[in-house]
């Protein structure tokens, strides 16, 4: 038996373990049982004699070993995903773009009946992570992202914008009056509410602002950035956010920035597999550009 590629139901299986982070996922998307994955990716390591994923907490990550196959795996199994939806679907496909849930939430969802009068001629598949998606962009055309370069080298990066993070507070805080009329200094006596997905936002406008981070009181903390802004909505509190993503709140009243914005360094952009653009990303590019600006 050639020995020159491994079992292909098994790398597929491997694949998708590695991809989704958990054999269940994998076994749910392949349409097999749990211990049908597990016996692939054993029959691979026993294959190889090292490991591929070691436990983490609840979920898998991969070992260097593991790492080195996913790379060479995801490299040949994404362009014959797009191939074959590219032939199943005659050319028209939709653009897949990923963003993180906050971004589209609160961004991208309230201008998707512009995006469409616009761009008439694009079909976009919207679909939401968190975190910044891997080097392949696995399972994505596009990703829309909030991040500091440098950018994997591995992406064509159209940036659309500088970052701007600030503090936001509610009118229902008990303390706003008192906040609204005081500096920034002010938000050193005041328990903030912070976000795992952020946690340099609040050490980073500090040092914006002349204020010494270590003197940071933090208060209750969110997973995500959705949460902890309708923590702050509710009046629970001064949260930190991209002034794009709490516009909307600011022009309706539900949420007050009255220490401004400041740019973090930060940037939008919308980014490719290097070599993978083309019309369909330079125009959304030049409309999300356009909708940044506005």
């Amino acid at each position: 038996m050639s020995r020159d590629l491994p079992p292909l139901n098994a790398l597929r299986a491997f694949e998708a373990a590695a991809r989704l982070g958990s054999l269940a996922a994998a076994a749910a998307e392949l349409h097999v049982t749990h211990g049908a994955v597990s016996r692939h990716i054993k029959a691979l390591e026993a294959e190889l004699g090292t490991a591929l994923f070691q436990r983490q907490g609840r979920g898998l990550a991969l070992t260097p070993a593991g790492h080195r196959l996913h790379e060479a795996a995801a490299a040949a199994f994404e362009p014959l995903r797009r191939a074959w939806a590219g032939l199943r679907g005659a050319g028209e496909t939709p653009l897949v773009l990923g963003c993180p849930g906050s971004l589209l939430a609160r961004w991208m969802i309230p201008r998707l009946e512009r995006l469409k009068a616009d761009l008439p001629g694009l079909r976009l598949h919207l679909a939401a992570s968190e975190g910044t998606p891997d080097a392949a962009l696995t399972g994505l055309d596009a990703a829309l992202l909030i991040g500091t370069p440098p950018w994997p080298p591995g992406w064509q990066v159209h940036r659309l914008g500088d970052e701007r993070i600030g503090p936001v507070v509610s009118p229902r805080h008990p303390a706003h009056a008192r906040l609204a009329g005081a500096g920034p200094e002010a938000l050193l006596d005041e328990p903030l509410l912070h976000t795992a997905s952020r946690p340099g936002a609040w050490p980073e406008w500090a040092r914006r602002n002349g204020l010494d981070p270590a003197a940071l009181r933090l208060g209750t903390g969110f997973e995500h950035l959705y949460y902890l802004l309708e923590a702050a909505a509710a009046g629970l509190g001064v949260a930190i956010a991209p002034q794009e993503l709490v516009q909307a709140d600011l022009d309706s009243g539900r949420l007050a920035a009255p220490w401004g914005f400041v740019e973090t360094g930060g940037e939008w952009a919308l980014c490719t597999r290097r070599g993978d653009t083309g019309p369909r990303v330079a125009a959304l590019a030049q409309w999300l550009r356009r909708e940044l600006h506005a």
